[in-house]
């Protein structure tokens, strides 16, 4: 999955551009993972608030 890769500044971004797989492991843990969580986290309050 990681390529060993030559950058004139090595960042976190040129990791990112290894392929598709790290790009979609990235978005999935630090977006969607999150959306999942806060959605369940409202459903909560609001199934407990009545």
């Amino acid at each position: 999955m990681f390529e060993q890769f030559t950058d004139v500044v090595p960042s976190f971004f040129g990791y990112l551009n290894q392929g598709p797989l790290t790009l979609t492991i990235f978005l999935h843990t630090v977006i969607i993972l999150p959306m999942i969580w806060i959605y369940f986290d409202e459903k909560k309050k609001l199934k407990n608030g009545k």
